[in-house]
């Protein structure tokens, strides 16, 4: 299993909205970033990531797990462009900001620290635990 983070404005699309989606899931759709996108061809079903929310809260919300691999993305025009499908599974108990993070010296490598503007990342299995227990949630 492979861990990452999603980022998402919570004013477009919310944990909220995705615990509504239930066990169905939703497309993670809209990712214009070949970066991004090429990090998503290489998820699994079964990965597990980080909800972010963006903008105004900036923190870890959530853990959502992959249940649909790479595929065309249903609000694209261009057939380039890929997207998983991901479903929630827990809230974190205690959300944990980007200033928390930031602040903790073991997360100074976490691509959210060395690459914030990056929608979706990769989060490395050390810092999966490392965040889950800040925010007081299982890994």
């Amino acid at each position: 299993m492979r861990y990452w983070l999603f980022k998402s404005e919570p004013d477009a699309w919310s944990w909220d909205d995705q615990v509504a989606k239930g066990d169905a899931g939703e497309e993670w759709d809209g990712v214009r970033n070949y970066q991004a996108r090429n990090m998503m061809r290489e998820m699994a079903a079964g990965d597990r990531g980080f909800f972010y929310h963006s903008q105004t809260e900036k923190a870890v919300v959530g853990i959502v797990e992959v249940i649909a691999e790479a595929h065309p993305d249903s609000t694209a025009d261009d057939p380039k462009w890929d997207c998983v499908d991901v479903k929630a599974v827990r809230p974190f108990a205690r959300p944990v900001t980007l200033a928390e993070i930031k602040a903790e010296p073991r997360l100074s490598e976490m691509a959210l620290v060395r690459r914030p503007r990056l929608s979706v990342q990769p989060v490395t299995e050390e810092e999966w635990r490392i965040v889950c227990a800040m925010g007081e949630t299982e890994p």
